[in-house]
């Protein structure tokens, strides 16, 4: 078993115009990711990528997660299909059903977030193949929408996930799982099980990647142990997360850097 992927989140309490101070800092320190958050109503996860991406030569960014409600798919498709032609093989997508007061609050809230979800990552999986379009469905519609500039190959969908239900809609319809970082190991090794039979049972392939979300602290030996146990439980990526009041930024993504 591979060792998992480490990365770090730069969480959206941190101000648009200090990222690229923080991107700075993980790329000299050797960090292979860095994760950005889309919560209502901070920063936008697109445009924040963009800037880290841009500002970086070899840092991975991952975003977690684009609420769909939020985002038109065709949209979507053209931001995620730009990114990824211009920095390819950097960008990792995370897409989400959004929290759903602030849904509420944007006038995006839907009645199924799990209808949404399949028809949107159907959609979204067809315009970034390159595919044509059209589709007729509760919340998505397309009418022979198709791509000028679809992305070389088509990138993962990796998807969050809360409740039993969504948790295998996961494995059902996307490329990966991230699971939050409050999920104890044993509800993780339950939620992973539950992901493949979905995933056996829609007739898909092995290469389903895990990402956990790690919330805790980086002194001492905790962040050794976290990961240990985190990579022992099988994940296939570790995403560390600071405080919502972490003082020094630059500092953590360094620290996160050097763990083994």
């Amino acid at each position: 078993m591979a060792d998992p992927i480490v990365g770090a989140i730069a969480r959206p309490q941190l101000p648009p115009e200090r990222i690229l101070e923080v991107a700075l800092a993980a790329e000299q320190a050797g960090l292979s990711e860095l994760w950005l958050w889309e919560d209502c109503f901070w920063e936008g996860g697109i445009s924040m990528a963009g800037a880290v991406l841009g500002a970086t030569e070899r840092l991975t960014v991952g975003i977690g997660l684009l609420p769909m409600p939020l985002r038109n798919v065709a949209l979507a498709a053209m931001e995620i299909a730009t990114l990824d032609r211009l920095f390819p093989g950097r960008l990792v997508v995370g897409l989400g059903h959004g929290v759903q007061d602030w849904m509420g609050q944007a006038g995006a809230r839907v009645r199924s977030p799990l209808t949404l979800a399949r028809e949107y990552i159907a959609a979204l999986q067809g315009l970034l193949a390159g595919d044509e379009v059209t589709a007729t469905g509760e919340y998505v519609n397309l009418d022979a929408v198709r791509l000028v500039w679809p992305p070389e190959q088509v990138p993962a969908l990796h998807m969050g996930a809360f409740g039993p239900k969504a948790v295998r809609l996961t494995g059902e319809i996307g490329d990966g799982t991230i699971v939050a970082g409050e999920t104890s190991i044993a509800d993780y090794l339950a939620m992973h099980d539950q992901v493949l039979d979905a995933r056996a049972a829609a007739g898909r392939g092995d290469g389903h990647v895990f990402t956990v979300f790690v919330a805790g602290e980086l002194g001492a030996d905790g962040a050794d142990e976290q990961i240990a146990a985190w990579t022992e439980a099988g994940v296939d990526r570790i995403v560390m997360c600071p405080g919502a009041d972490e003082p020094d930024p630059e500092g953590f993504v360094r620290t996160v850097a050097s763990l083994p």
